[in-house]
């Protein structure tokens, strides 16, 4: 239930451009593909749109988590996004 609040407030406060959009458009990608990767196995070019994707949702919460830590730790409990490593 608090996640399509969360994706209505989105939607509607903040622009396609923002951080927390463009994160939000990944992760509902991310979903899609998996969940076809579930039935299609050996769709090696949809494995590398994955493993793609992931890696600009994760460059997109390492700037965020640089940038402002409070919008950081609300998307990722918003979202249910496990946290970044820290090196």
């Amino acid at each position: 239930m608090v996640k399509n609040t969360f994706i209505s407030v989105i939607s509607q406060e903040e622009s396609k451009g923002s951080v927390e959009f463009q994160v939000l458009s990944f992760t509902n990608k991310l979903k899609k593909v998996t969940s076809h990767l579930k039935l299609h196995k050996k769709d090696y070019l949809s494995q590398r749109g994955l493993q793609k994707t992931l890696g600009k949702r994760q460059r997109l919460l390492t700037y965020l988590s640089n940038k402002n830590k409070v919008r950081y730790k609300e998307l990722i409990d918003q979202l249910d996004i496990r946290e970044l490593k820290t090196r």
